[in-house]
């Protein structure tokens, strides 16, 4: 083996250990502590703020530059079929469908 390739087992062997640790702890200590109302409102707000950074990085961003108004057009029509309770499949067919027929409309 190379230093590279030992370098991505070593690596990949610390972070599956290091997610296993982290996935024990959590039920372990579970009973030790509690969090207060406040914080347990605090930490879910921030998963919502969390996920839709990351939903909004991703339909506006592609590399450095803006990825253009079919990807977003494409997000905005899955988030109103989710909204409106739509089957899973369907929310992603849509929203692929949508961003790749204004693709080929030419909208980038």
């Amino acid at each position: 083996m190379t230093a590279t390739a030992t370098t991505l087992l070593v690596s990949a062997l610390v972070l599956g250990l290091g997610t296993y640790g982290c996935r024990v702890v959590g039920p372990l200590l579970r009973d030790r502590f509690s969090l207060s109302p406040r914080v347990e409102r605090l930490m879910v707000t921030a998963t919502v703020v969390l996920l839709a950074a990351l939903v909004a990085t991703a339909a506006f961003v592609e590399g450095k530059a803006f990825a253009g108004w079919a990807r977003p057009a494409g997000v905005l029509v899955g988030a109103v079929l989710a909204i409106r309770k739509a089957p899973f499949v369907v929310v992603v067919l849509a929203a692929a469908a949508t961003a790749a027929l204004l693709r080929l409309a030419g909208v980038p």
